[in-house]
């Protein structure tokens, strides 16, 4: 009789569910995860089963799946399958075949568990598999995240057979007389935590017996030491980053450079907003040089400024843009509310402030637009004499770069700049005496005042 008192203790002990919470099981069919069913069957918890067919063994791919259908129907719980064409998903998305499979598993698991009413989704990794994502991220390179592997709950994520290693798991499916299917593909060493599996942990083994023991004692460590970390980061967070608007913040250089030990705080306090430790190491190098330099992840921008760092959410990069009627009276772009007007010169009165703007109706060609500015645009400014370019202007008016991207530019019919929406008006648009028509465009907020 399997002995389902150490599964249920450390269930409990990590707070991975409770007994009136659905748990859907990804079942491959090998050892593991057929132990993990049998745990879940016997303890009475109320569970489903998923399996996932990635065409890539042939006919013992679809043999695998048979074979847990078959489990699921003894054990009498719902059976849920799918095919998934890994290897044209890895060649269309430019990754591994086990990039691939993980990647269209994770998904569909969610997936099911989602619309099926599971609270849960049980994985079956072991204190083995935790050892072999340790070595192969201290391999690659690693923070101390990575250090602690795999956890036994993250998020919809649990992992209830981490309380037992690979031989332990042999013995009790041969103890037991379990069926299941054997997975060639873990012999071959061309993977490379197969390698890791098959050549490093062996030797490992040699050196210190009780490496799994060992292991799981190291990981207990690094993961308070994480907890420690993660709460300085936190109050550092709270203290350098000054939000002064919606996605962005600024940072106090002087601040970050005080920082001890600043390499893995700086990466800590960056590191969730996409940035890579490659960027940082780059950012911390040019922290005291001239203003300007920009720093990228997949999400979000940092420029050096005048004793600041400014983070902010990255804006779209291509040129966005706006068409205005002469019909038009009110328009959306880039987030802001506008509204436009024309009026007689009776009606005509001059009104303080930036966020708005009048201009000569009868220069204007219309469609004008609204758009991002670019490289090389140039205007008028109102009151001066000459052009001047607007990367010029701007800088003058010590605008950060990030501010920049998302000034817009009422552009004329003929290819003219009319003005820099927020700061200036073009000299040769301005209203004069001689002027009948006045068109009015002004930011407004979502309810038109």
């Amino acid at each position: 009789m399997l002995n389902i008192q150490p599964f249920q203790s450390f269930i409990k002990q990590n707070a991975l569910f409770n007994q009136e919470e659905r748990v859907l099981l990804a079942v491959s069919g090998g050892r593991d995860s057929v132990l993990m069913a049998h745990y879940f069957k016997q303890s009475e918890y109320a569970f489903g089963i998923a399996h996932c067919n990635f065409n890539l063994r042939g006919t013992d791919s679809d043999l695998e799946e048979e074979f847990t259908l078959k489990l699921a129907k003894k054990m009498d719980v719902s059976f849920f399958s799918t095919p998934f064409p890994t290897t044209a998903y890895a060649l269309k998305n430019r990754i591994s075949i086990q990039m691939a499979a993980r990647e269209m598993r994770y998904q569909w698991l969610e997936e099911i568990r989602a619309k099926f009413g599971y609270q849960y989704i049980a994985l079956a990794h072991h204190q083995n598999d935790l050892i072999e994502t340790v070595l192969l991220n201290l391999t690659r390179g690693t923070g101390i995240a990575g250090l602690h592997g795999i956890l036994p709950k993250r998020n919809r994520i649990i992992r209830p057979l981490l309380f037992l290693s690979r031989t332990e798991i042999n013995q009790i499916t041969k103890n037991e007389n379990f069926d299941y299917c054997n997975d060639a593909s873990n012999s071959l060493s061309k993977y490379a935590r197969n390698k890791i599996r098959l050549q490093v942990i062996p030797v490992l083994k040699e050196l210190n017996p009780k490496l799994e023991f060992t292991f799981a004692e190291n990981i207990r460590r690094f993961s308070e030491v994480e907890i420690i970390l993660q709460q300085r980061v936190a109050f550092l967070r709270k203290n350098l980053f000054c939000q002064v608007s919606e996605g962005e913040w600024t940072v106090s250089i002087k601040k970050i450079q005080e920082l001890h030990p600043v390499n893995i705080l700086l990466y800590e306090l960056l590191n969730p907003y996409g940035f890579t430790e490659a960027v940082i190491h780059d950012l911390k190098r040019n922290l005291g040089n001239q203003p300007g330099k920009r720093f990228e992840s997949v999400s979000h921008v940092i420029l050096i400024d005048r004793g600041n760092l400014i983070l902010s959410v990255k804006t779209k990069t291509e040129i966005e843009q706006k068409m205005i009627f002469e019909t038009d009276n009110y328009f959306t772009w880039n987030g802001d509310d506008y509204e436009c007007s024309l009026l007689t010169a009776l009606d005509f009165k001059i009104k303080p402030g930036n966020n708005f703007v009048q201009l000569n109706s009868e220069l204007l060609n219309f469609p004008i637009k609204m758009r991002n500015w670019q490289s090389g645009d140039f205007f008028y400014p109102l009151g001066m004499k000459g052009r001047k370019k607007l990367s010029d202007y701007f800088i003058e008016q010590k605008i950060p770069l990030i501010h920049k991207e998302k000034i817009g530019v009422l552009q004329n019919g003929n290819g003219d700049i009319l003005w820099i929406a927020g700061y200036r008006a073009d000299e040769r648009y301005k209203i004069t005496a001689k002027t009948e028509k006045i068109f009015t465009l002004e930011k407004v907020n979502s309810n038109g005042k």
